[in-house]
């Protein structure tokens, strides 16, 4: 009874973490890399390189049970390298745990640094001497969101594995197992909802559906873009044809609505922008004005200006701007 409370309070996000290499989702031929890796019983250094929530750090973790079973805690060291960035962490937890023998002299331990990219250059250096000083008994595997940040000297000791925003017919199964997993009637159109705002981070969409789930066991599209503070799409489409037409004030007013009932920042209101005007229906001219004032506003917001100042700044200078296409259209 105890074990069925405890695990029904944990975040979704680790009850849904696959624990076998054949839970994951996509990543096919890193999922059958890394079994060729099992089978063998050895294996290289590797970069697992990739945006946020494509399964890096739960492939290295199914890995490693595949390996160690419930041998795990021995063998098996995580790191989050985003709060544990300097070289004294190196040469004390990690150098400790690389030159410690294994329990089992045919098994090679694993030293798991996730967000790897945000390590010094001196830690990065001093890790360096570490994996080749206890190379016999421990390897170790890097998550990065960005490969380059991590130093030649490791990414020429690695194998870089390159993980890749999951497909909508993934995301789909995804959803699929946490529906029928929670019980849940998720809407089609809310379905389409969470691709939209997870945009292939299943971490971001696991936390935006619970939290939908909390209120309600049937999700609608309405909860989900509520939840994650975004707009629907034809919103900021709406909002951006406002301006191109030259009325500012119904610019304006479904900018109130955005960032007043809707809650959402300056800088969540330019990536929707920046998404949506490349599929919308307008001349490449005027994709392009849009694409340069959504720049110069987020620029300037990143700089410390008012947000509200600035996107009305931008409505402004859109309008101001506007041209027609070759149709005469504005």
């Amino acid at each position: 009874m105890l074990f069925m409370e405890e695990a029904a309070n944990i975040p979704w996000i680790e009850k849904y973490r696959p624990k076998r290499l054949d839970e994951i989702i996509g990543q096919n031929a890193i999922v059958e890399r890394l079994k060729a890796f099992v089978k063998m019983g050895n294996f290289p250094n590797m970069i697992f390189s990739g945006p946020a929530g494509v399964g890096k750090t739960t492939a290295a973790i199914a890995f490693a049970n595949e390996l160690y079973g419930e041998n795990i805690s021995s063998y098996f060291l995580e790191t989050n390298a985003s709060d544990a960035r300097g070289i004294d962490v190196i040469r004390g937890r990690i150098k400790e745990f690389a030159k410690t023998l294994p329990l089992q002299s045919s098994l090679i331990k694993i030293a798991f640094l996730d967000e790897a990219d945000a390590l010094t250059p001196e830690a990065q250096h001093a890790l360096r001497r570490t994996m080749e000083k206890y190379s016999e008994t421990t390897r170790f595997i890097f998550s990065a969101n960005y490969a380059s940040k991590i130093i030649e000297p490791i990414q020429s000791r690695c194998v870089v594995l390159k993980f890749r925003p999951l497909n909508e017919d993934q995301v789909r199964q995804y959803i699929k197992r946490i529906e029928e997993g929670e019980h849940l009637q998720v809407d089609e159109k809310a379905v389409e909802a969470l691709i939209y705002v997870g945009e292939g981070d299943l971490r971001k969409l696991t936390n935006v559906l619970q939290g939908a789930a909390a209120m309600n066991s049937r999700i609608t599209e309405k909860e989900i873009y509520d939840i994650a503070s975004r707009a629907k799409p034809k919103e900021i489409v709406s909002m951006l044809r406002y301006a191109l037409a030259k009325d500012f004030e119904k610019a304006r007013n479904e900018l109130d609505v955005l960032m007043l009932q809707n809650g959402m920042s300056g800088e969540d209101i330019l990536l929707q922008c920046y998404r949506e005007v490349i599929n919308m229906q307008v001349s490449d001219e005027q994709k392009l004005s849009l694409v340069k004032e959504i720049g110069d506003c987020n620029y300037k917001i990143v700089q410390g200006a008012n947000e509200r100042i600035q996107l009305e700044a931008m409505l402004a200078k859109i309008a101001l701007e506007s041209k027609p296409d070759k149709n005469g259209n504005l």
